[in-house]
């Protein structure tokens, strides 16, 4: 009975503060959370963290102290998750052999190539540093072969810069579809900030194919002796 003669007016008023002190006390509690990651420079989960309190509590004051920073974190985060996707790209391989170990970095290219007209495969670009055989960069396909036995050049790009034209060839060797660009050195040390690399290289099947690789991931350290 005291309840029904309440004035719902500030029963309504009274309800929303009590709901108004527990969001900014929920609020508070994921906004501390936000700091942490913040102070960690974790910037996925800080931006995951703040995801959550912009969307649950708007209008909170813990809301109206983060937004900014959130904006900062969500560039943050993008950019380290970009990051992590262009490392992912490179594999890296130590093979005991003899006289020492054999240290390679490969990565596939972004798209597929049709060297052959059997369909569009991954090329690989390999940089190998042989205790025997030396340091060595080129391409390897699953299909078709290269226009480039002997000797040939092929186009090289990085980035939006002017296409380069190197040395190559193809060895006479049936172990694997491969093509080494001569100058290894020079085309480590192109790729050094580099976010892409483009090489134009000759097939037998007739002209040229295009292989692009997204190279900002390379860990240069991983080839020590290359630097």
């Amino acid at each position: 009975m005291l309840a029904a003669c309440q004035d719902p007016a500030a029963q309504a008023q009274a309800q929303a503060a009590v709901q108004a002190e527990a969001n900014e006390a929920a609020a508070g509690q994921a906004a501390a959370d936000f700091d942490a990651a913040y102070a960690a420079e974790n910037w996925v989960l800080a931006g995951a963290q703040g995801d959550v309190l912009l969307a649950r509590w708007p209008d909170t004051a813990a809301a109206e102290r983060i937004r900014p920073l959130h904006e900062e974190v969500r560039t943050k985060a993008n950019a380290a998750r970009e990051a992590a996707r262009l490392n992912a790209l490179w594999a890296y391989n130590t093979e005991a052999v003899k006289g020492g170990n054999q240290l390679a970095a490969a990565i596939f290219s972004r798209e597929g190539v049709d060297s052959d007209g059997s369909g569009a495969r991954p090329v690989r670009l390999i940089f190998r540093d042989h205790p025997s055989w030396g340091r060595s960069s080129y391409l390897v396909m699953q299909a078709g072969d290269f226009d480039c036995y002997g000797a040939c050049r092929v186009s090289v790009t990085v980035d939006d810069a002017a296409p380069v034209r190197m040395a190559a060839n193809r060895p006479d060797t049936d172990e694997a579809i491969a093509m080494f660009i001569d100058d290894e050195r020079a085309l480590w040390r192109m790729i050094d900030g580099a976010k892409r690399l483009t090489v134009d290289y000759p097939v037998k099947a007739g002209g040229t194919r295009t292989a692009v690789f997204e190279v900002g991931g390379l860990e240069r350290k991983r080839l020590p002796d290359w630097n």
